[in-house]
């Protein structure tokens, strides 16, 4: 079968055809696309805050922040973040061209703009939070918290270990020194090239003294993160801190697929409803823990309103996060040992004032040493005193100090004075034990026995099973969909503004979309009335 030319689809608009009527931008956007809503809910925001720091009373009017803020936050929720192709895709893509009007903005005020309103955006942030919570879609029912590793803009070969930084600070020392003393002697000469001011090196000292500031910086940084190793009981000596030299505000650690890079750990409380997100932050420390609380109390401050119940992984279970979010009055749901005896642990009676039976000695547990546990010993609250395996009574005696992560915890110290001729002393009692077993307790073991307890029931793991879909859905998505497996700033206090942008654009999208669904429900609804 032969086809002629005429078979095939022709173009519905020659390139070089005049048109009486040119569509509009307008007409290129679909009537459903989510870019109108999008631009619906930014433009009902207040920007008075972002306004206030523009000069208008000289120069071109500038392009209104909320454009500028579009257009990033766009972007971020499409997968583009690189400044360039964010001014490539305001000139090419519709959706841009329809967003901003026509306005094309270059990546050099892209950069910026993106760093400037760290502050501001933080309300903005805090807008669409409020917007969500008022439709019903955030009710800070259940939230959960977690947190993930993002690498850092450094490479895992630019570190370096406190040795290397010290050679390398005497090195170029040494050469700014000898550079000076060269500089020293062309201005006392007076020939061609003599600096022409007394205050001010020459450009080429100058750039090499900020290069020795910043080597100062890092060595700082490698000793201190030294010194935490030692305290760790980790000898420096044998396994030195590594120190990311580009971005020295972020720390090796493990990655998620794998292997060590410089990284920074950012956090998300997620709330359990809708998803959105309702507080965010980035630490450079390997754990999470240590924002959660500050977390939970910006939460109260923005919306008004305390989460009621936190799901959190084991990674944020001490004792003082637990009792922390107590004192605020939130429920806390995250794996916990107690120290109290379990089910299966025969110390675990009803009468802690008998022993217990001889036969079932082999199933009290054991601790590190071999020596009977924690868990074998019931605390009275009420009596304020342990009760040994045998029933003898463990008042309290003292208390001391000890330290723990760079916090001194007051312990309170229980002793047994019935432990000569027991029978269970030599399996209690350690070689260093002179005058009988003794039990401490920190001042947050009531919380996590509180905790440990409610973890117990059927309610708390079915609810605790969805900690994975609320938690880490949203780290899902800021990663593969919207493409934040790298940042693009340096500087922690730069990083959290990127990935407080992230945030925003990740919720201005839900948002979207829920508001595209209750309008369509409304619609229908409206529909079946008048029908």
């Amino acid at each position: 079968m032969v086809m002629t030319t005429d078979y095939w689809a022709t173009p519905p608009m020659r390139r070089d055809q005049s048109t009486l009527f040119a569509p509009t931008l307008d007409d290129m956007i679909d009537p459903d696309d989510p870019v109108r809503l999008f631009d619906e809910v930014l433009a009902g925001r207040d920007w008075s805050d972002w306004e206030a720091e523009y000069d208008l009373s000289r120069g071109q009017p500038p392009i209104h922040p909320r454009h500028v803020a579009a257009c990033l936050l766009y972007g971020m929720a499409r997968g583009i973040r690189s400044s360039r192709k964010l001014e490539e895709s305001c000139c090419y893509r519709v959706d841009f061209l329809w967003l901003l009007e026509g306005r094309r903005i270059d990546h050099t005020t892209l950069c910026k703009f993106r760093t400037k309103f760290a502050a501001q955006l933080k309300g903005l942030f805090r807008q669409v939070c409020q917007v969500a919570m008022t439709l019903g879609l955030v009710r800070l029912g259940e939230v959960a918290f977690d947190g993930t590793r993002v690498k850092a803009n450094n490479s895992r070969y630019k570190t370096r270990t406190a040795a290397t930084l010290e050679e390398k600070l005497q090195a170029l020392d040494a050469l700014f020194d000898e550079m000076l003393a060269d500089a020293a002697r062309v201005d006392a000469s007076g020939a061609e090239g003599a600096s022409d001011s007394a205050t001010r090196l020459p450009p080429e000292l100058a750039e090499l003294s900020e290069r020795r500031q910043r080597v100062r910086d890092a060595l700082e940084k490698a000793r201190a993160a030294d010194a935490t190793r030692r305290k760790q009981g980790v000898d420096p000596t044998k396994n030195p801190a590594q120190v990311p030299t580009t971005d020295p505000d972020s720390r090796v650690m493990p990655n998620k697929e794998g292997g060590y890079a410089p990284n920074y750990t950012p956090t998300a409380i997620t709330d359990g409803h809708r998803g959105f997100i309702v507080d965010v932050d980035v630490t450079s420390d390997v754990n999470e823990g240590g924002v959660l609380v500050e977390a939970v109390e910006r939460i109260g401050a923005n919306l008004g309103a305390l989460p009621e119940k936190l799901l959190t992984d084991a990674g944020n279970n001490s004792g003082h996060l637990l009792a922390g979010l107590e004192q605020l009055g939130v429920e806390v749901y995250a794996p916990v040992e107690s120290n109290q005896p379990q089910a299966d642990n025969p110390a675990r009676r009803d009468d802690t004032t008998q022993a217990v039976p001889q036969s079932e000695w082999v199933r009290l547990p054991r601790n590190a040493q071999g020596k009977l546990a924690k868990s074998c010993f019931v605390y009275d609250a009420e009596r304020d005193e342990y009760r040994c395996p045998q029933g003898h009574m463990m008042p309290f005696t003292k208390t001391k100090q000890e330290e723990r992560g760079g916090e001194k915890v007051t312990l309170r110290v229980y002793q047994c004075a019935s432990c000569s001729g027991c029978p269970l002393a030599s399996a209690c009692l350690s070689e260093q034990a002179r005058h009988g077993r003794t039990i401490t307790r920190d001042p947050y073991e009531a919380a996590r026995e509180r905790v440990a307890a409610r973890m117990a029931t059927e309610p708390a793991r079915e609810l605790y099973d969805e900690r994975p879909r609320i938690a880490e859905t949203t780290f899902g998505i800021l990663k593969q969909v919207m493409g934040l497996r790298q940042f693009l700033l340096r500087g922690l206090e730069r990083v959290r503004t990127e990935w407080t942008w992230a945030a925003t654009a990740f919720n201005l999208m839900k948002l979207v979309r829920e508001l595209g669904r209750l309008r369509a429900e409304w619609s229908g609804l409206s529909g079946a009335a008048a029908s």
